[in-house]
Formats: C-alpha cells, structure tokens, sequence
C-alpha cells in the first residue's frame, strides 16, 4: 500500500473533514483505500493508503460525470412534494439494480418520501446538511449541481494539498464556519463584499453526503453524524481515527452512538481506534445555516489507540 498525504485538509474544520471523506469516497471507486488521520504540525491531516494511485486529473474526470444526475436535477432544493421524491427514489431504485448505485445512494442521504416535514407537511423532510433553500437564489441542489459543473482541477488540488486561499467567489455550500460572515464577526459591515471560499474543498465535500443517510425514526426524520433537530441544539459530531480502515468500517464509525453522547468515552473509543471527536453546533443565521468552529470533546494525547479490528 502506497500513503497518501492529503496535507490541505484538517480534520478539525467540518469542511476540511467532509472534503476527506468525498475524496475517500471517489477514490475507492477507482482502487480499494483506506485511510486514517495523523497529527501534523498542530492539526488533523488525512493519509489515504492504496495500491495504484489515480492522478488529480482522473479525480476531475470522475467527479466532472457527476454532474447534472438525477438527483441533483430533480429540484432546486431536496424538499419537494412527497409524491414527487417517491418518484425520484423509485427511479434511482431500478438504477441501482442495473449497478448504477451513485444516485439512489445520494438521494438516501437528501431525504426521505415517508417522513413529512413537521411544518409543511406536502413536501418531505430531509437532510441536516442542507444550510440553504432559496432564499437569496441559493438552492441546495441547485449549488451542488453548478459546483460539480466549475471546479476545475487547479481548485481540487489546491483542496487537496493547500494551502487554502480563498480566493474562489461564489457557490459555498456554508460547511466551512469560515462561512458564517456575521457582521458581529467582523470589523465591518460584510454585506457588499465578495463571497469567497475554497470551491475545491466544496466539491470533494459533496461527495462525503451518501455517507450520511437520513433515517426516519418515532418523531422526524435524523441525519447520521447529527444530535437535534431545532436551530438552537442541532450538533454535527465526527471522529478522528489513527488507524488504517477501509470505507465500510468509517461507515459504522460515523453512526457510532457513543459520538453522540454529552461527553463520549474516551477509553470505549480508543479501543476501536478512535483518538479524537470533535463537535460543531449547526445555527441559522437570518434564513441560512451555518456550522460554528469544532471544538474537541473527547480524546487525548499520548500513544495512538489499538484497533479491535480493520
């Protein structure tokens, strides 16, 4: 196996860890990965381990096919009437049984036609992910869509291998809290400034969202990796792990209950190699959603933690 050290990324910024686990994700398609975190100079970098690597340019291919995919054209945003997304998973269904897989996976993470949102119950609930709706002409789907269509090569790589400049205007998906531009935040009024941001670090993150479904449960619809539901207590909880593992088991580590406790164990997790979590509070600001810096809530320093299994 041949390391890879994706040194743009830092597993402590929401963005940065979403973007790892998209390149994760597409990376797995072309040859079978694994991937673990180490510390580097004060923060979280991702290292993906493979037999053959894949150029940046075959990276840009795969996710340049992505675009305008079903579900990313069935609407401007993933709520829609209920009958109109049952339709949406029923196609991407019977493409998943001709092997075409990509689609019903990412509509399983957008929503679900059996849970009606708790204020307007004709259209569905869904993702916890999503930080926009309209307002402002800023679709979800819609983003997603036009961020698959632009990012260039020159932005995956800089994604991927820093430093970040943001320098790129335009499409943020608002999963990086650098997005939260509050005039509080700043020392002058940010209305008429430019919006910029790392478009790069935005499309490898779209990537990571089938490895969040949604589920509904006795009350309303949950997204894995969340806690809550209101604007005020709605947490996205995720961990650092040191050893290598292969995509299915970040699966499981991603729906782990224990992350979404007050304060998880850290010996319980060490024990399934998991030497950090870190948590970030969604909030709505005006008609928006943001993510707040992560701070750690469990984990410490020392001898890396032994895994039970690969």
């Amino acid at each position: 196996m041949n390391d890879l050290t994706l040194t743009g990324l830092d597993g402590a910024n929401p963005l940065g860890f979403l973007a790892t686990l998209g390149a994760f994700r597409v990376l797995n398609e072309a040859s079978p990965a694994r991937m673990y975190w180490r510390q580097d100079g004060g923060r979280w970098t991702p290292v993906l381990s493979t037999e053959n690597w894949p150029s940046v340019l075959s990276l840009a291919r795969i996710l340049r096919r992505r675009k305008d995919s079903p579900p990313l054209t069935m609407a401007n945003n993933p709520q829609m009437p209920l009958d109109k997304f049952r339709e949406a998973v029923l196609a991407a269904r019977e493409q998943w049984f001709t092997g075409a897989t990509q689609n019903l996976e990412l509509i399983a993470a957008l929503g679900d036609s059996a849970v009606p949102d708790r204020y307007k119950p004709t259209i569905n609930a869904d993702t916890a992910w999503r930080t926009m709706s309209g307002s402002g002409h800023q679709h979800f789907l819609k983003f997603i869509n036009e961020i698959c269509r632009i990012t260039s090569l020159r932005q995956l790589q800089e994604a991927l291998f820093g430093p970040w400049r943001y320098a790129d205007i335009g499409y943020s998906m608002r999963w990086d809290p650098a997005d939260d531009r509050r005039y509080a935040l700043r020392w002058k009024d940010p209305s008429e400034d430019k919006v910029t941001n790392v478009r790069g670090a935005n499309r490898l993150a779209i990537e990571a969202l089938p490895l969040f479904p949604v589920m509904p449960t006795a009350r309303t619809l949950e997204t894995t990796g969340f806690r809550g539901s209101r604007s005020t207590d709605t947490f996205f909880t995720w961990p650092i792990w040191t050893v290598p593992i292969t995509l299915d088991v970040c699966r499981s580590l991603l729906a782990l209950a224990e992350l979404q406790r007050d304060h998880p164990d850290t010996a319980t997790l060490a024990l399934i190699g998991v030497h950090a979590v870190f948590r970030s509070q969604r909030i709505t600001v005006g008609k928006f959603r943001n993510f707040t810096p992560a701070r750690q809530i469990a984990g410490s320093s020392g001898t890396t933690p032994s895994p039970i299994s690969k």
